[in-house]
């Protein structure tokens, strides 16, 4: 009933009063998390004493983005919050590529025995594993402030997403409860991501692993567990051992970027058949022709194309931007085979709205399209999307959102 009423209430208010009355929503954060959060946290094993200590001063972070205060509708950003769905080309701008390789190659050779044996042990390269680690937290270096309790109970009281923030903030108080780290020293991103390989509290639960058998898992300060635990990660997310991330490759005009995704697989030597090659120019490897590939044009037709595998999917796993996924790949490349730059160039593409891109993807939908759900991000549900849309109405295929389409999908 206290919910109801403080929801009505704040119908009432206009931006600049709810402004205003932030402290009533402070007092209902404190309320939520004695109610709801702390009954949660007890059944899980969690003492008052550790909820305690986690909580002492701790008030909602107003400047996170994305919130939800109660009453209000959600909102579709305008514009990204985060750099895996920008316009694709930035994301893989000289200077991070070319520093996650150059200290990729340092920690390869620092710790060239630990990644051997995490390699034996889970079938993950080495150089998979380090980059993402570069990644995530540069090799360990980027600090991380924010007050993981804080960021965790913010999300889980005003998100959209709060349900998640909420067992994520449950399995952080376990964490602490367990001494793996004290409430004042975990840290976290500004989404609550933990630590050197950036787990969120669940997954540190589920993954992380004593890397330098001290018999804990340390994934604030040792590397040895910081390597071990991405490592048992993606070996418990089903990475294949033997097989590659994927392989840049030409698509000739006759093969549409419509037939990009996982659930249009075909064996390799298939889509080398139908004259699909690598840009290198050298066949694709004779152990991997009778595997499944997938074709992955994250910019469409504007930019690098690739054949991946069904590791590229388990990156995913990690994070759920391809081109998170094709960084990672491209990197371990750069660190291990000194590959250079794609040879595919990227166009002058993205930069829109979200909400253009969430307008078109309704609009495809309305027709009988799977987007993959209306986002405003151009995943590869709503790329093909396009691309099928612009077959169907006689334009060639680019599969990519572009500005002019939103009112010509909108007719």
């Amino acid at each position: 009933m206290r919910w109801i009423v403080f929801a009505f209430s704040l119908c009432c208010f206009s931006t600049a009063s709810f402004a205003q009355d932030r402290a009533a929503v402070e007092r209902q954060f404190q309320s939520w998390l004695e109610d709801t959060v702390w009954p949660q946290a007890n059944a899980k094993g969690v003492s008052r004493r550790t909820m305690r200590r986690a909580f002492e001063g701790v008030t909602l972070n107003w400047k996170l983005p994305d919130l939800v205060p109660p009453g209000s509708p959600p909102n579709v950003p305008k514009q990204q919050k985060q750099a895996e769905f920008g316009s694709p080309g930035r994301y893989f701008n000289a200077g991070s590529v070319q520093g996650a390789t150059a200290t990729g190659r340092q920690m390869s050779r620092r710790h060239a025995e630990t990644l051997a044996r995490v390699e034996t042990e889970t079938g993950v390269p080495g150089r998979i594993i380090l980059a993402i680690w570069g990644r995530e937290s540069g090799y360990g270096q980027v600090p991380i402030r924010h007050n993981a309790f804080q960021v965790l109970a913010t999300k889980g009281f005003m998100s959209n997403r709060a349900d998640y923030f909420t067992n994520e903030l449950i399995a952080a108080l376990q964490i602490a409860e367990a001494g793996h780290a004290t409430p004042g020293a975990l840290k976290s991103s500004w989404a609550g991501a933990l630590g050197q390989p950036q787990f969120m509290p669940s997954n540190f639960l589920n993954y992380a692993t004593d890397g330098n058998d001290d018999g804990r898992a340390d994934i604030w300060n040792s590397p040895e567990d910081t390597i071990a635990s991405i490592g048992n990660f993606l070996k418990e997310h089903g990475w294949v051992t033997g097989r590659d991330w994927g392989f840049e490759v030409t698509v000739p005009a006759q093969v549409s970027c419509a037939l990009e995704g996982p659930d249009q697989g075909k064996l390799i030597q298939d889509w080398a058949a139908v004259g699909i090659m690598r840009v290198s120019g050298r066949p694709f490897p004779e152990h991997e022709l009778q595997g499944e590939g997938y074709l992955m044009m994250p910019a469409g037709r504007n930019g690098p194309a690739f054949i991946v595998t069904p590791n590229f999917y388990v990156l995913k796993d990690y994070n759920k931007s391809d081109l998170y996924a094709l960084f990672v790949g491209h990197v371990g490349d750069r660190i291990q085979y000194g590959v250079g730059d794609f040879k595919g160039s990227w166009g002058k593409v993205g930069n829109l709205y979200r909400s253009d891109i969430a307008t078109m993807q309704r609009a495809l939908e309305q027709q009988g399209h799977d987007v993959g759900g209306a986002d405003g991000l151009p995943g590869f549900k709503t790329r093909r999307s396009i691309g099928r849309w612009q077959q169907q109405t006689g334009r060639p295929p680019t599969c990519f959102p572009e500005a002019s389409m939103k009112a010509e999908l909108a007719r």
